[in-house]
């Protein structure tokens, strides 16, 4: 016969166990999401071949973060589809804090510019932080009749249609920031897109294509060497790598702006302890001098945001580029 004693302290030890190991289960997420995240390389999808701004840019942040993390930051450049590819396969990543993609201002006009896309930029994806903010510069041949904005806008009222605009492809930023530039001017410009910027400003240089909005970091040392004329940034506000350009807003067309960015999403789901851990090391990485400083090198400003203000302003880019989208006619099959 079992001692009733020695039954009970059976019987207590098993609810001890099964106590604690309930309690290990039930704490598990929040001592994943807290401590233990992460405890492997975490892969960061960039929808872009390598070398390019956004390649820069995360490049840059990938090596501070990792840093600070503990944990290899994998670079995969997933090019392809007008940046879609990428951010597909992310957005049917596990929800774990492992994959992440690098955004564009491209995934927030992309919505209205495909007629079909297989994920929802702003239902399949976790806002985590913008990174970077900056604009665009349109450049112009030396030979160009107009060396400011109202010059600019003078000269395509007088000619409507006649000036060609150099873009680096249909839909892109550097397209679409020149139709709602003609829009709020309004004037007609005619549209030339190339397979990249390198080819658009080769054409631009030799007087084929009049103009172009371009990007800085490849736009700027051409300036610099006399190939182009600076007429305005795109920003709001000067750029400090620039300062001596004015602003579109400033210098004949007032509300004008359209901006270059980068931001880090994760697959929806994802628990919002591995978002927030993520985004106060982001702001870490964004806050610190030696990136800020190669930021300013390709005419990038940091730009850290929370998760909210994030998605908030991820929904507004999205509703933004729609309407030019529509009032371009611009389309993607």
């Amino acid at each position: 016969m079992t001692d009733p004693k020695q039954l009970f302290s059976r019987r207590a030890a098993t609810g001890i166990l099964c106590a604690a190991a309930l309690g290990a289960l039930t704490a598990t997420p929040t001592a994943f999401a807290s401590g233990a995240y992460p405890d492997k390389p975490i892969r960061l999808v960039v929808p872009y071949p390598p070398g390019g701004p956004t390649d820069i840019v995360a490049r840059v942040v990938a090596q501070k973060l990792q840093e600070q993390l503990g944990q290899s930051i994998v670079i995969d450049n997933k090019p392809g589809a007008g940046a879609n590819l990428g951010a597909e396969q992310v957005a049917r990543s596990a929800p774990d804090g492992y994959t992440l993609v690098v955004a564009t201002t491209a995934h927030a006009i992309n919505p209205s510019l495909f007629s079909k896309l297989n994920y929802s930029i702003t239902r399949d994806f976790a806002p985590i932080s913008q990174l970077t903010s900056g604009p665009l510069v349109i450049v112009a041949s030396p030979t160009l009749a107009a060396n400011n904005v109202k010059e600019l806008i003078a000269l395509a009222k007088s000619r409507p249609g006649a000036l060609n605009f150099a873009s680096s492809g249909n839909g892109q930023s550097t397209h679409l920031s020149a139709e709602l530039f003609s829009a709020m001017a309004g004037v007609k410009m005619n549209h030339v897109p190339y397979k990249g910027s390198a080819p658009a400003l080769t054409d631009v240089m030799s007087g084929q294509a009049d103009l172009m909005f371009d990007t800085m970091l490849s736009s700027m040392p051409f300036v610099k060497s006399g190939k182009l004329k600076a007429i305005a940034v795109t920003s709001s506000e000067r750029s400090p790598s620039a300062p001596d350009i004015p602003t579109i807003a400033e210098s004949g067309l007032p509300g004008y702006e359209a901006i270059a960015w980068n931001g880090i999403l994760a697959p929806a789901g994802t628990p919002r302890e591995i978002v927030e851990r993520l985004n106060t090391e982001l702001k870490k990485v964004l806050q610190s001098p030696d990136v800020k400083q190669r930021f300013d090198a390709q005419g990038f400003a940091a730009q850290w945001n929370s998760p909210q203000d994030f998605g908030h302003f991820l929904n507004a880019e999205v509703d933004k580029w729609a309407k030019v989208v529509k009032a371009s006619g611009a389309k993607v099959d």
